[in-house]
């Protein structure tokens, strides 16, 4: 089963993305609420792959997965993103995030992006 670190400010996504990817047989192993835990609960967990919102308080998603790839290159993160983020989009992808998904999305786009990039 692929293990899965959810990283949103809002809880309400969170909790969405969580409840999605459960109904497709991923383990949702942790939560976090900015980069700054993302960053941290990567190193405890090691997830096989994290579900990482751009735009958060203290540290964006960006920096995150800067921080993250910089120490695990191989590390694979979907970005979620809003709607008209494209250069933050183009900024995620230069820093080592794996792949993209815009909000909002549906079940399966999510589980398909996911599936495709643990599939590597």
């Amino acid at each position: 089963m692929t293990t899965v670190l959810v990283v949103d400010d809002a809880i309400f996504m969170r909790t969405t993305i969580k409840r999605m990817l459960e109904e497709h047989q991923f383990d949702i192993i942790g939560e976090a609420a900015n980069g700054l835990e993302a960053v941290e609960m990567y190193k405890k967990l090691l997830p096989d792959v994290v579900t990482m919102d751009i735009t958060m308080p203290g540290m964006t998603g960006i920096e995150a997965v800067k921080a993250i790839t910089s120490e695990y290159p191989d590390a694979k993160i979907v970005m979620v993103t809003a709607l008209g983020q494209q250069k933050l989009i183009v900024d995620a992808l230069e820093s080592g995030a794996k792949d993209f998904i815009t909000k909002p999305f549906n079940p399966e786009q999510m589980v398909q992006v996911l599936h495709n990039v643990t599939a590597d």
